[in-house]
C-alpha cells in the first residue's frame, strides 16, 4: 500500500511495458469491434514528471528522456514500433521534452476508440483519488477502488469478448510472483482467449522460471517472454531489468520487439551487460 509510481514513472521499466501495451491496442483496433482494457493496478495515470516526487529518483531520464533524446536518429522500423506509445506522450508535451508522461491509463484512453472500454482498479488510497479525479468524468471508463486479485475474478470475462487484461504490481512483497502467477491462472480460466499482458522486475532469475513453470502446468500456452536489461542485474542494487510476459499476444508482438529492443537496449544502456531478449516460453 506504500508504493506510488510516480517515483519511477517514465523509466526504463515503463519504456519496454508501454511499447508492449500500445502495440496490443493498435494490434485490437484492426478489428471494428469493441476492446476491453482491464488495468489491474492503474495507479493515477498521468504524472508530472517536473514534481518533487519525480524529481527525487529521476528515473525517467534514463528511460523516456534517453529515447526521446535519440529517437531521431533511430531506424525507420523502430520508429515505426515505438509510434503508438510515443505519440502519447508527444500529444501530452506539444512543447517538445516530457513534463507529463503517460501511464498505462492514459495511453489506453489516447489510444481508445468511441466504441472501446477501460475498467481501471487501485487501492491505495490516494492514488485511487486522483485516478478518479482524472477519468470518473469518462463515460467509457470504469474506475474502481479494488483489490488487483479481486479484479481478475471480479470482470471477467469482459462483455466485449475482445481485450487485454495489464498486470503491473509493485513487487514489494516477498511472495509477488507466487500472487501473480495465482491471479493471472484465475482470471485466464474465467478468459482462456483473452490477451494477459504480465510486467516484472528482473532481479531473480528462479521466480521468473517459476512463474513460467506455473503457467504452464495450468494449461495456459501461447505465452511469450520479452525482457530489456540497461546493466548488470543485483538484487541488492536499483533496478536495470524488467520483463514483460504476454499471453495470447498478437502474431506481430514478437516480430516487433525484435525489431524495437536491440535499438532500445543500446539507446538505453547503463554500462555493461546490457541485453534484452524475446523467446516463445510456452508454445501455442
Amino acid at each position: 500500500m506504500n508504493y506510488r509510481h510516480i517515483y519511477h514513472a517514465g523509466n526504463i521499466g515503463d519504456v519496454l511495458k508501454h511499447v508492449v501495451l500500445a502495440n496490443i491496442l493498435k494490434y485490437l483496433q484492426k478489428k471494428e469491434g469493441a476492446y476491453r482494457v482491464l488495468d489491474t493496478h492503474a495507479g493515477v495515470g498521468l504524472y508530472d514528471l517536473t514534481s518533487e516526487k519525480a524529481q527525487k529518483t529521476g528515473e525517467w531520464q534514463q528511460g523516456v528522456g534517453k529515447v526521446l533524446e535519440e529517437v531521431a536518429s533511430a531506424p525507420e522500423p523502430v520508429k515505426q514500433v515505438l509510434a503508438p506509445w510515443l505519440e502519447t506522450v508527444e500529444t501530452l508535451n506539444p512543447g517538445g521534452g516530457v513534463q507529463f508522461y503517460p501511464g498505462s491509463p492514459e495511453i489506453s484512453c489516447m489510444l481508445a476508440r468511441k466504441q472501446d472500454r477501460l475498467t481501471l482498479t487501485e487501492l491505495h488510497p490516494e492514488d485511487f483519488e486522483e485516478l478518479k479525479n482524472n477519468y470518473g468524468g469518462d463515460k467509457k471508463i470504469k474506475v474502481i477502488a479494488l483489490d488487483a486479485w479481486l479484479a481478475l475474478g471480479s470482470f471477467l470475462p469482459p462483455k466485449e469478448r475482445r481485450g487485454v487484461v495489464l498486470i503491473d504490481p509493485a513487487f514489494e512483497v516477498e511472495d509477488e510472483f507466487a500472487r501473480v502467477a495465482e491471479g493471472v491462472i484465475r482470471g485466464w480460466k474465467r478468459w482462456p482467449t483473452g490477451t494477459f499482458a504480465i510486467w516484472y522486475p528482473v532481479k531473480d532469475f528462479r521466480a521468473v522460471r517459476q512463474l513460467v513453470a506455473k503457467l504452464d502446468e495450468a494449461g495456459i500456452r501461447n505465452t511469450v517472454k520479452m525482457e530489456l536489461s540497461a546493466g548488470k542485474v543485483s538484487a541488492d542494487a536499483p533496478m536495470k531489468a524488467s520483463g514483460m510476459m504476454v499471453i495470447n499476444p498478437p502474431w506481430t508482438l514478437a516480430k516487433d520487439m525484435n525489431t524495437a529492443l536491440p535499438w532500445l537496449c543500446k539507446t538505453l544502456t547503463q554500462g555493461t551487460n546490457a541485453s534484452w531478449n524475446v523467446e516463445q516460453v510456452i508454445p501455442e
